[in-house]
C-alpha cells in the first residue's frame, strides 16, 4: 500500500479491533479503497492459491465487474416460507453492527453479498445440487471491484475480540499482495474439451410435454415451464476463470455470474434481469419470447420481425408483463410501463423485451421485489403455484439454481438480480448444462426440444463445442 493508504488503514483497523474489545462483541470490519488497474480474472486464480472460494460478476450493458474471494460472513436460510425474510433481516443485522470505511459509495464496494436461491425450496434437494442451499450469500473476504474503468480493493474481515491486531494486520496485508499481484504462472495451452455429452431422457423429457398440454386443455393452467438436463465429462477439470472470461468476452448484453461453493461452481451468462436497486429506483425486465438469429442482416431482420408478431411468445411475454406490473404495484409507485415490446438481439438468439420502471416504497427493500417475482411466468408458468406444482412433481431434473435469482447487494442500498439462466453446475472435469421453454397448450413436443438446444449452445461453445 502507498504510505498514506497504509496509514489510513492501520488507523481503521485499530479503531475496529478496540470498538470490538470494547463492546466484547464480534462484528464485521469493511474497509474500501481505489487502486490502480488490476486483472479480475488473474486476482480469481490467486484465490485459488489462497484457497478462498470464489464469487463473479458482470453486470450487462454496464462496465460493472466484481470478483470476490473467500467467506468473512455467510447468510442462509433453509425454511422455504421464509427465506426471504430471514436473509433480509440476517444482512440488516449485519449492517447494523459493521465497522464500514467507504470513502466512495460505489456500487459493489463496502460490504457486499453475492449469493442467489434455489428454483424452488420444496422441491427435494438431489445430490447434484448437494454444495448448494436452498439460499446462500456470502460477504467475500476480499472483493475487486471495476466500475466505468476504475478499480476498487474491500477487505471484509469479521473481527473477534480475542484477535490480536499484529496477527490480523499481517493476515491482511499478505493476502492483499497476493490477490493484487499481477503476475501469474505461464498461460495454459491446454484446451478444454468435451470427450462425452449426455442428454438426461429426452424422450421422456418430450413425453412430459405432452402431460403438460393433456393437463393445460383440462384445467385453468396456460403456461407451464420445462426444463431439461445435459451432462458433459470434460478432457480435464475445467479452469473457471478462463471460462467467465470467455462468457464475458463473448456473450455480449449478458449478465455473467460465477458462485463457488464446496468446490463446485454454479456459472453462466444470462440475459435476463430480474431487478435492480439503486437507492429508490427500481428496475425489472421481462425477457420472454425466443427466436434464434439469422445468417444474414435480411434473414435477422425477418426474424425478428416473425418474433414480434408470433401470438404464442407474445402471448408469452405479456404474461410476465403483467405479472412484473402488479408486483411493482404492490411494492412500488411511479410504475410505468411500455405499451409493447422491442425485440433485443445477443449473440446467438434474440428475445421480447420489456422494461419495468418504479420507485421503491420506504417499507420495502430488494427483496420484498424478488419475493414477488420469482418465478416469473418465463421460468415458471402460470398460474405460478398451479405450474410449480406440476413442475415440482413432473419435471424430471433438480433445477437447484437454475432459474432463479442470482445476484448482489451492497451496504449502499444498491443492488442487482438476475435469472440464473444459459448456466453451467461445474465440478472439476464434469459439468450439468440447463435450458428450458414455456409449454402451452398447443405445444409440440419437438419444436420445445430443439429450442432448448439452441439455448444451450451459449454455454456449450465456452466449454469445448468448436
Amino acid at each position: 500500500m502507498m504510505e498514506v493508504k497504509e496509514k489510513q488503514f492501520t488507523a481503521e483497523l485499530e479503531a475496529a479491533l478496540e470498538s470490538v474489545q470494547t463492546d466484547q462483541k464480534d462484528k464485521l470490519f469493511s474497509y474500501t479503497e481505489k487502486i490502480n488497474q488490476v486483472n479480475l480474472y488473474r486476482f480469481l486464480e490467486k484465490a485459488v492459491q489462497l484457497a478462498f472460494p470464489r464469487t463473479f460478476w458482470s453486470s450487462a450493458n454496464e462496465d460493472f465487474q466484481m470478483a470476490g474471494a473467500g467467506h468473512a460472513f455467510e447468510l442462509s436460510a433453509e425454511v422455504s416460507g421464509s427465506r426471504y425474510d430471514q436473509v433480509e433481516q440476517d444482512w440488516n443485522a449485519l449492517l447494523s453492527d459493521a465497522i464500514i470505511y467507504n470513502p466512495y459509495h460505489t456500487s459493489g464496494t463496502g460490504v457486499v453479498a453475492l449469493g442467489g436461491f434455489s428454483f424452488d425450496p420444496l422441491k427435494p434437494r438431489t445430490a447434484l445440487w448437494r454444495n448448494f442451499p436452498s439460499s446462500h450469500f456470502s460477504i467475500p473476504n476480499y472483493i475487486l471491484t471495476q466500475i466505468d474503468g476504475d478499480y476498487y480493493f474491500t477487505i471484509n474481515r469479521f473481527i473477534s475480540y480475542e484477535d490480536s491486531y499484529a496477527s490480523l494486520l499481517e493476515e491482511l496485508q499478505n493476502n492483499r499482495q497476493t490477490l493484487l499481484d499481477n503476475r501469474g504462472q505461464q498461460n495454459d495451452t491446454s484446451v478444454l474439451r468435451i470427450q462425452h455429452k449426455k442428454e438426461i431422457a429426452p424422450d421422456q423429457w418430450k413425453k412430459t410435454i405432452k402431460k403438460a398440454t393433456d393437463v393445460m386443455k383440462n384445467t385453468s393452467i396456460d403456461k407451464i415451464v420445462l426444463a431439461r438436463e445435459v451432462r458433459l465429462h470434460f478432457n480435464q477439470a475445467a479452469n473457471i476463470s478462463d471460462i467467465l472470461k470467455h462468457l464475458v468476452d463473448t456473450q455480449s448484453n449478458s449478465y455473467v455470474f460465477g458462485y463457488e461453493m464446496g468446490g463446485d461452481c454454479f456459472i453462466g451468462a444470462t440475459p435476463e434481469r430480474l431487478v435492480k436497486v439503486k437507492d429508490d429506483e427500481v428496475l425489472s425486465t421481462c425477457l420472454a419470447g425466443t427466436a434464434r438469429r439469422g445468417t444474414t442482416v435480411e434473414e435477422d431482420e425477418q426474424i425478428a420481425s416473425n418474433l414480434f408478431e408470433d401470438s404464442k411468445n407474445r402471448k408469452e411475454h405479456n404474461y410476465v408483463v403483467q405479472m412484473i406490473r402488479s408486483t411493482m404495484e404492490t411494492y412500488c409507485s411511479e410504475v410505468s410501463v411500455p405499451d409493447e415490446p422491442v425485440v433485443h438481439q445477443y449473440k446467438t438468439l434474440q428475445h421480447l423485451y420489456t422494461p419495468v420502471r418504479a420507485k421503491l416504497k420506504k417499507e420495502h427493500g430488494i427483496f420484498s421485489i424478488i419475493s414477488g417475482l420469482h418465478p416469473t411466468p418465463a421460468v415458471g408458468g402460470t398460474p405460478r403455484q398451479d405450474a410449480l406444482a406440476f413442475i415440482r412433481d413432473k419435471e424430471l431434473l433438480d433445477r437447484g439454481w437454475y432459474g432463479a435469482p442470482i445476484g448482489w447487494m451492497d451496504s449502499n442500498n444498491h443492488g442487482e438480480f438476475a435469472v440464473a439462466l444459459r448456466s453451467a453446475l461445474i465440478q472439476k472435469d464434469e459439468a450439468s448444462l440447463f435450458a428450458g421453454c414455456g409449454i402451452v397448450e398447443d405445444s409440440i413436443p419437438e419444436s420445445e426440444y430443439e429450442e432448448t438446444k439452441i439455448k444451450l449452445m451459449p454455454m456449450l461453445s465456452v466449454l469445448g463445442v468448436d
